[in-house]
C-alpha cells in the first residue's frame, strides 16, 4: 500500500508538472515580449520543466526548481496591462459610455453598423437617451456558430417608449487579430461591452455571418429586475471604460461576466452550463427564467430560431417587432 501511494503521488505530481508546463509554454508562446522568438523561448521552457520534472533529485529540489520556474512566469505574465490605446478593428474601435442622471440615462458609441457584409461594413456610433422607468424587461439571444455546446449571449433591454437596447460582451480585437480559443486563455484580447442596435448586433448574426444560428426568448424578469441589471450593465461598462480589463475564455468571457458583474450573493447558483453556454438556454428554461408558453423545450427553441424573420425583416425600423413574431410571452 505504501508503494502504491507513492506510485499514485508521483503520477498525480507529474500531471501537475505537466499541466504547468503547458501553461507556461502557451503564456510564452501566446504573450511573450520576444516577437518572433517567442516559440524558441515557450519550446525551451517546456523542455525546462520536463527536464526538471522527470531527472532532478530528490524530490524536494525538483519541487522548489518548478515552483521557482512557474513563479517567475506567473509573475511576469500577471504584470502584463491591458490598454486603452490600439489600432482597433473598426467593429470595437469605440468603448460605450454612459452619463446618468436620475432615471435618464445617456448612452455614449451606441454601435449601428451598416453591413453590406460580414467583413464589408461602415461603423455608426451614436448617443441615445433612454429613461429607466420605461425598462419593461429583458430579452436574451443566443448565437451558435457551429457546436451546440457553445454559444454567444446578446442581452436586450426592452423599453415602453424607445427600440431595444442590445449588450454583448466580447474580444476587443486589433486590425491584424482573429479570435484563437487557445488565444482567449491568455492576455490576447481585451474585454468590451457592446452596446447596439437590434439590427445591428442581432443581424450582423442571421442575416451575414455564415453558419450562425440565433434564437431569442422573452425572460419572466420583472420590470423592476430588469431596471436592476441594466444598471449592472451601465456600471460594468463605465469601470471597463475608465480601467481596461483583459478577456479570459474561462474566467471573463461572454456569459461569466454577466455572471460576475452582479453582487456576490445575488449570483445565479454555478452550474457547468455556465461554462458549456451553449446548454444555457436549457439552464434558464430549468430556473424559470425564460417564458416558456408551457411548451417543451425542445419545442420552444424550434419556435425561438429567429433566422428567417429576421432575413425577412432584414433592415426594416420594425425589425425589433418583426423578429418576435410567434415567440411565447406568457
Amino acid at each position: 500500500m505504501k508503494r502504491l501511494g507513492r506510485w499514485v503521488g508521483g503520477l498525480l505530481f507529474a500531471v501537475v508538472g505537466l499541466i504547468a508546463a503547458a501553461w507556461v509554454f502557451g503564456a510564452v508562446w501566446f504573450d511573450g515580449p520576444f516577437g518572433a522568438g517567442n516559440k524558441i523561448a515557450a519550446a525551451l521552457l517546456a523542455i525546462a520543466f520536463v527536464v526538471v520534472l522527470f531527472f532532478v533529485r530528490p524530490f524536494w529540489r525538483k519541487l522548489g526548481v518548478l515552483v521557482v520556474l512557474f513563479a517567475a512566469v506567473l509573475i511576469w505574465w500577471l504584470s502584463i496591462k491591458p490598454t486603452q490605446d490600439g489600432d482597433w478593428q473598426p467593429d470595437v474601435a469605440q468603448k460605450a459610455w454612459a452619463d446618468i442622471q436620475g432615471d435618464e440615462v445617456i448612452l455614449h458609441n451606441v454601435r449601428n453598423c451598416d453591413y453590406r457584409t460580414a467583413a464589408d461594413y461602415t461603423a455608426h456610433w451614436e448617443t441615445r437617451t433612454v429613461d429607466i422607468s420605461q425598462i419593461t424587461g429583458i430579452d436574451l439571444a443566443i448565437a451558435y456558430w457551429g457546436s451546440p455546446w457553445m454559444a454567444h449571449p446578446l442581452v436586450s433591454f426592452q423599453f415602453a417608449d424607445a427600440l431595444p437596447l442590445c449588450f454583448s460582451i466580447e474580444t476587443r480585437k486589433r486590425v491584424d487579430q482573429t479570435y484563437s480559443a487557445t488565444g482567449g486563455l491568455y492576455r490576447q484580447f481585451e474585454l468590451i461591452y457592446i452596446v447596439a442596435d437590434e439590427r445591428d448586433v442581432i443581424r450582423v448574426r442571421t442575416n451575414y455571418r455564415k453558419h450562425q444560428d440565433v434564437y431569442l426568448y422573452h425572460t419572466t424578469f420583472s420590470p423592476t429586475q430588469a431596471r436592476q441589471r441594466f444598471l449592472e450593465y451601465i456600471h460594468s461598462l463605465n469601470a471597463l471604460r475608465d480601467k481596461p480589463r483583459w478577456y479570459n475564455a474561462i474566467t471573463t468571457n461572454c456569459t461569466t461576466s454577466i455572471r460576475t458583474q452582479r453582487a456576490p450573493s445575488e449570483r445565479m447558483p454555478w452550474d457547468w452550463r455556465i461554462l458549456v453556454n451553449g446548454k444555457g438556454d436549457e439552464l434558464l428554461y430549468e430556473r424559470h427564467l425564460i417564458v416558456t408558453g408551457e411548451l417543451p423545450f425542445a419545442e420552444l427553441k424550434a419556435r425561438s430560431l429567429i433566422n428567417a424573420r429576421a432575413k425577412a425583416a432584414d433592415a426594416s425600423p420594425d425589425f425589433s417587432q418583426l423578429i418576435r413574431t410567434g415567440i411565447p410571452e406568457y
